[in-house]
């Protein structure tokens, strides 16, 4: 279940609708990591903080695709 962290020269040649998908996969993932771990903990809990980076790290990519199309 557990996906590798894409590299950073990967997540920028995406396109928009790809970072899109891909964040909410990302974020389907978390709000079930935090559901799993509410009911019974999780053997890595640093699983919810890299999950949570990696939400952060899609945003911003986004972001900036986004702006650079205007």
């Amino acid at each position: 279940m557990a996906r590798k962290k894409e590299s950073k020269e990967t997540l920028h040649a995406m396109s928009v609708a790809e970072l899109e998908a891909r964040l909410g996969e990302v974020r389907e993932n978390y709000f079930r990591i935090q559901f799993r771990h509410a009911s019974n903990p999780l053997k890595n809990p640093l699983q919810i903080r890299q999950t949570r980076r990696e939400v952060a790290r899609l945003k911003t990519l986004l972001h900036l695709k986004k702006s650079e199309g205007v």
